[in-house]
């Protein structure tokens, strides 16, 4: 089964560097990788095209013009390139650990999507992992163990792996915390609801909104915590000025239970 790996990204390519580093170190080849770029400038198609030749599988650059904050819009472009039967949604400061891919193909399972979780960097780690290009997808145990005595990060019980069994279906129904920085669903299943709602512009909600017409549709709400947590590097807040309009506009897909978006992807 080929796993497309959709990254998206803006006017980070640092931060972006590093995710591509951490997808280079993957245990499981069976993917490819797309970076859907929200309109950021040249310096991120360079980095991108500089990665290609020396990348294990396939990478690739879907560029938008800058309109705004419009990462469901980007996504969908990406996954209109996408080959593979099953995506993994990644953001471009969320870095994947070498077991990455191999856990979410492990969780996959037909019906289901599965939410990740993370750990967050502080802003001082962060900039000091970005500088001197820390390989923080390879750090082992005690050094994650270190950084939480030292409060570069906040905590590391996402890292831990457990198999949790029955427990990952026990949030079935449940839309929040699904969180699209690390995400995982069949590609038919994300065809079928028409992708991301593009009319949801600005900050806020695109996600919680594919998860709940993905529950509406029958798709059900796998745990992947305590398998698939990235390392998600601090960045500053971003423009909430839409959040309460987006918020609005998730409460009437939830009361309504429809599973279509108002613009979407243009065919199944």
């Amino acid at each position: 089964m080929l796993i497309s790996v959709i990254v998206t990204t803006y006017n980070r390519p640092d931060a972006l560097l590093a995710v591509v580093d951490g997808l280079a170190a993957q245990s499981d080849r069976g993917f490819e990788a797309i970076v859907a770029d929200d309109g950021s400038r040249e310096d991120t198609r360079a980095l991108v095209e500089q990665a290609v030749p020396s990348f294990p599988v396939p990478l690739a650059h879907v560029w938008q013009e800058d309109l705004g904050f419009r990462a469901g819009a980007a996504r969908n472009r990406a996954v209109e390139r996408a080959r593979g039967e099953y995506i993994v949604f990644l953001d471009g400061d969320c870095v994947p650990r070498p077991d990455f891919i191999a856990r979410h193909r492990a969780l996959a399972e037909r019906g289901w999507m599965v939410a990740g979780n993370r750990i967050l960097l502080s802003e001082e780690f962060t900039a000091r992992a970005l500088r001197e290009r820390l390989p923080l997808h390879a750090w082992s145990a005690p050094q994650w163990r270190a950084a939480r005595r030292r409060g570069d990060i906040n905590r590391t019980l996402p890292l831990a792996h457990l198999s949790l069994g029955p427990l990952r279906k026990i949030a079935a129904l449940r839309w929040q915390r699904v969180r699209t920085c690390n995400l995982g669903v069949w590609a038919d299943d994300f065809r079928r609801v028409r992708g991301f709602d593009e009319s949801f512009e600005g900050w806020g909600f695109e996600d919680s909104d594919l998860a709940v017409r993905l529950l509406n549709a029958g798709v059900r709400r796998k745990e992947g915590a305590f398998a698939t947590g990235v390392l998600h590097l601090w960045h500053r807040e971003n423009d909430r000025r839409h959040e309460g309009r987006n918020w609005e506009l998730l409460q009437q897909r939830i009361r309504t239970r429809e599973t279509l978006p108002s613009r979407g992807l243009a065919s199944a």
